[in-house]
């Protein structure tokens, strides 16, 4: 036993720095709160904060478009009336076709 501890002693003394690099670097490199495991989380993380940056600018300049369309132009709202909300002039009717195979009358409606 005595001789297994010396031969340990003798390791460690004579290899102190290495092995004080070494924990460093294990310290440092995977367990600090800056360590290269959670660098690469963050830049991960930033790439797709980038990505949806860019996402919500191009849904920000169609819109953006849409609405200078909108204030210079009236019959757009009315197109935008007439294709998203079923709106109708007085004197139109407006049919509206569905691929639903199951029944969109029910019983307490009436038809006109």
């Amino acid at each position: 036993m005595a001789d297994r501890l010396g031969s340990v002693w003798k390791f460690l003394s004579h290899n102190k720095y290495w092995i004080v690099v070494f924990l460093g670097v294990i310290i440092v490199g995977f367990l600090d709160d800056n360590s290269f495991l959670q660098r690469m989380e963050q830049e991960f993380q930033i790439r797709d904060l980038k990505s949806q940056i860019e996402e919500y600018n191009n849904r920000y300049e169609t819109d953006s478009r849409q609405l200078r369309e909108l204030n210079r132009n009236p019959k757009a709202i009315e197109k935008i009336a007439r294709e998203r909300y079923f709106m109708k002039a007085d004197d139109e009717d407006i049919f509206v076709l569905s691929d639903d195979t199951r029944s969109t009358v029910t019983e307490n409606e009436t038809t006109e």
